[in-house]
């Protein structure tokens, strides 16, 4: 009897990968850091400064309206303060019986040319008010600085582990073929296919 069918059996096929475990010594370092602080020159320089307020010197020739108010007013003060001293001196004249004809005196000593010293005044009167402070420099001069750091690493052992990796590269299976002749249905009709020739219309 023909075979029929070819049976293909496919293996399981993997791979293993192992990594030996491990053990690394790792040696010191020794780390210098070096700083640098720079210095510098530092000059200051303060010139010397003058304040001038002629604030009573404008006011001496040309007072503010502040001012104007204040000189009014106390000329004002002034001139009430004389007037009452003159009419007490007038009534102390009409009230004493002494006095014969008082209002031709008072009439007189209202009628008196004024006496006293006259000056020529210069105008301002006041000067300026000056202040000044002195000058001042001071320089500062700072070299640069080095600063070292040293620092020691000690050894250390480093440990690194195994490992194993287990990787299937190929699955397993079965590969069934059929390798027989093509079976008709009724049987009869494949020698009628293998004897007659098949007509090709053009």
């Amino acid at each position: 009897m023909e075979q029929l069918l070819q049976i293909k059996t496919i293996p399981l096929k993997y791979e293993l990968k192992i990594q030996k475990a491990e053990l690394r010594y790792k040696g010191s370092k020794s780390d210098v850091i070096v700083n640098r602080d720079k210095g510098g020159l530092d000059i200051n320089s303060k010139p010397i400064k003058v304040n001038i307020d002629t604030y009573d010197a404008r006011n001496s020739i040309c007072p503010t309206t502040m001012e104007s108010v204040r000189q009014y007013a106390a000329a004002g003060l002034q001139a009430a303060a004389d007037s009452a001293a003159t009419y007490t001196e007038e009534a102390a004249l009409l009230l004493d019986a002494k006095v014969q004809n008082p209002l031709d005196q008072i009439i007189s000593q209202r009628a008196q040319m004024p006496t006293g010293e006259f000056g020529l005044a210069f105008l301002p009167t006041t000067g300026p008010d000056l202040e000044w402070s002195a000058p001042d420099l001071n320089i500062k001069y700072e070299m640069d600085k080095l600063s070292f750091d040293i620092k020691v690493a000690k050894g250390d052992f480093e440990f690194i582990p195994g490992s194993v990796e287990f990787e299937i590269t190929q699955m397993p299976d079965v590969e069934i073929e059929y390798i027989g002749k093509p079976l008709y249905v009724p049987p009869s009709a494949s020698e009628m296919f293998e004897h007659t020739p098949i007509d090709v219309l053009a």
